[in-house]
């Protein structure tokens, strides 16, 4: 039987919410979520019907909180809101992070804490299911009162407004709705509020941004043993007696994880007794400087992972006439770490670019440019530039958003988070990193054939046949640009580190980390 994730009730990880996203996890609301939803809606009807009076049920909303709405114009109320806060603009973001949204958003509805109703959540994952997915515009969003126009934006659909992703075509909602036979939904008190109040498009591009930076990390530690090897450099710096005196738990993996991807190599024995004294900072310091950010990666990975198992819109209904008015939605728990993460990911991207200039500089025995008849050919010369570009544009965007804040709603939301800039910032630095990986090992496949007859470590030989399958031995000068997207393409889509990490694992090496 198929694995169900139960919303509201099963704990979500970063590979859950990837796996839903994708169609190989399949969620569903149980009984007891849908008990508690209903619980939450009946405590929302009871306030309604005692006219108490309670933010965002009966209230407007922002500097309006003070002004009361009747029973009567409840409904309106709501679907005035998501109209009114649909304000986003520029590009669209991926179908896969509306998506996303929309599996955070109903994890946190159904947890029975915002006042919805059971239509509702069902027909969120309908929507869900049945991938039609709300077109969201990227900016717009504080990042505090929640992602509202993002959100806003999200759930447009619902009422039969906005756009949506059909077949991978943009389609009205209302005729995507009518075409499949529903209406749209009537919002009932608070609905609205629950929907666009909330940290879902922040989150969203927290876990995105953690399961590619995942990837990233695990290539630049391969990528980077491959240009070792180019190099002829020294494994002494990944010594494990080294790293037991400076015991960060990032820097011991990463030295670990390079020893073993070294093992056992013909090019490393071919100069174990050479007069170099020592590598420069980009080989040697390869551990301190991946093993930095495997730690804030991590830590990050841990604050998403409790911001999406968390509920983050506001009031929140905790039982008949108990609600509170408190601050979930303000996105600082992931705008720091998201920025922090956000120098992480520019610094694997940094050091690879020192990489490529050193296997291109015609040092340690390899031709200058890589090529043997530079002159004629400018060989690997511009690549390199495009690298040292792409490096320079991450340190531009490395300034935290969360640094920043504009008060909004005439003051009453005085401080807020720009986390929504740091989510999109991040996954634009790390897609730029992606770039560098695939030029250096461009370069370091190119450099590990000018040692030939010897080899490196049977696992790095897997990568560089991996390589050299896609991208041929460079005789002359072509347009390497096809050579970088076609390795681009294999670290962006994990073939490039599934490959290596299965032969080790198959192989038991990596059965000690």
């Amino acid at each position: 039987m198929k694995e169900l994730f139960k919303y509201g009730i099963d704990h979500l990880t970063i590979e859950k919410t990837i796996a839903m996203a994708n169609g190989n996890l399949q969620g569903t609301i149980c009984e007891e979520a849908m008990q508690n939803i209903e619980r939450s809606s009946a405590f929302v009807d009871e306030i309604v019907a005692a006219n108490a009076v309670v933010y965002g049920i009966n209230t407007g909303f922002g500097p309006l909180c003070d002004t009361l709405i009747s029973p009567e114009e409840t409904t309106h109320l709501q679907h005035n809101l998501l109209k009114s806060h649909s304000v986003g603009v520029g590009n669209l973001i991926a179908p896969e992070i509306s998506k996303i949204m929309l599996i955070l958003k109903l994890h946190a509805l159904c947890q029975g804490y915002s006042g919805i109703r059971s239509a509702t959540v069902e027909r969120i994952l309908w929507m869900i299911e049945n991938e039609l997915i709300p077109c969201v515009p990227e900016q717009g969003s504080v990042g505090a009162s929640g992602d509202l126009a993002p959100l806003a934006h999200l759930f447009l659909p619902l009422i039969g407004f906005g756009e949506v992703f059909q077949n991978e075509k943009l389609v009205d909602a209302s005729e995507a709705l009518k075409q499949l036979g529903l209406q749209p939904l009537t919002l009932g008190p608070k609905e609205g509020l629950a929907l666009i109040n909330g940290t879902q498009f922040i989150a969203a591009h927290a876990v995105k941004a953690v399961h590619r930076m995942y990837n990233v990390l695990e290539a630049a530690d391969i990528i980077g043993a491959l240009s070792l090897e180019g190099l002829m450099g020294s494994s002494k710096p990944f010594d494990k007696r080294l790293h037991e005196i400076r015991p960060f738990p990032g820097n011991q993996l990463v030295a670990r994880r390079l020893s073993i991807l070294l093992d056992n190599s013909e090019i490393h024995t071919a100069h174990i007794d050479c007069n170099r004294v020592q590598d420069p900072y980009s080989l040697r310091c390869m551990p301190q400087v991946h093993g930095a950010s495997r730690t804030s990666w991590l830590h990050l990975k841990d604050l998403t992972e409790i911001e999406i198992n968390s509920v983050t819109d506001n009031p929140i209904i905790l039982g008949s006439f108990d609600t509170i008015s408190g601050g979930n939605f303000h996105g600082e728990p992931l705008a720091i770490p998201l920025d922090y993460v956000t120098v992480a990911a520019s610094e694997l991207g940094s050091i690879s670019e020192r990489r490529c200039y050193l296997i291109i500089e015609g040092r340690y025995g390899l031709p200058k440019l890589l090529i043997e008849n530079a002159g004629l050919n400018s060989g690997f010369m511009i690549p390199q530039y495009t690298a040292a570009a792409l490096a320079s544009e991450n340190k531009s965007l490395c300034f935290p958003a969360s640094a920043d804040s504009i008060p909004t709603s005439l003051g009453q939301e005085d401080h807020v988070s720009m986390g929504s800039i740091s989510g999109r910032k991040l996954n634009q630095i790390i897609g730029n990193v992606e770039n560098i990986l695939a030029i250096e090992l461009l370069y370091a496949a190119q450099a590990i054939d000018f040692r030939r007859p010897l080899k490196t470590s049977p696992v790095l030989e897997t990568a560089h046949a991996l390589v050299r399958a896609k991208v041929d031995f460079a005789k002359e000068d072509r347009i390497f640009s096809k050579d970088i997207q076609s390795l681009q393409k294999i670290i962006v889509d994990g073939s490039f580190v599934k490959c290596v990490n299965d032969f080790a694992n198959e192989n038991g090496m990596f059965d000690l980390l």
